[in-house]
């Protein structure tokens, strides 16, 4: 395991890690003890951009504070993580039967486990708003579609590689859906525009037509 640090402009910092879930357990150690000066903690795949206010926070500073992360902390998940938002999703997406026996379960078995785990959001790409949820519990890995959609809906949720996800507005997309919700994904008018933010816990609820 290594951890290295990349200058990014002259108020932030990018540390490159081995793996995301090293990038998931540093980020709550970050999280936990926040500097005077750190302005934003955003995590990607393999990185973690530290953006700071120079003046309260230099960069030094910065990099010495987490160069101090102790190296067992990047090796587990520290548990430190936001609030839980709970998600209500109609099981009907175009994908759900050809997901499901492409992992060799029935429909109603990938329902139940969607369900059943805790999600986490590791991070957030893709499109404002779409977050890339993960789960220790969660044990499949999705094929993505062999060509992606021209066009996938708004609040379909889906499934790619080990990842699940909900699309915050409708695009292109690649990913299997199961499902679909009408929960706020990005309301850029609000206080906080994205209901998955980095951090926070996501359950899924089976309900019936929104």
């Amino acid at each position: 395991m290594s951890r290295r640090l990349l200058p990014s402009g002259d108020a932030a910092l990018l540390v490159e890690c081995d793996s995301l879930d090293e990038v998931l357990a540093l980020h709550d150690a970050l999280a936990a003890e926040p500097p005077v000066g750190l302005v934003e903690l955003v995590p990607a795949a393999r990185t973690i951009l530290v953006a700071v206010d120079p003046e309260r926070l230099p960069l030094e500073s910065a990099a010495t504070w987490v160069r101090r992360i102790p190296a067992e902390a990047a090796a587990r998940r520290s548990g430190h993580v936001a609030d839980e938002v709970t998600v209500d999703v109609v099981y009907d997406g175009d994908d759900l039967r050809s997901a499901a026996a492409l992992l060799g379960v029935s429909t109603e078995a990938l329902v139940a486990r969607h369900q059943a785990v805790e999600w986490r959001v590791a991070f957030i790409g893709f499109a404002p708003g779409f977050g890339y949820l993960v789960s220790d519990d969660w044990p499949f890995e999705v094929p993505r579609l062999d060509a992606p959609r021209p066009r996938v809906p708004s609040g379909a949720v889906a499934l790619a590689g080990a990842f699940a996800g909900v699309y915050p507005r409708q695009s292109p997309g690649g990913w299997r859906v199961i499902g679909r919700t009408d929960a706020p994904l990005w309301d850029p008018a609000a206080e906080s525009p994205a209901l998955f933010a980095p951090g926070r816990r996501v359950r899924f609820r089976e309900t019936g037509r929104p």
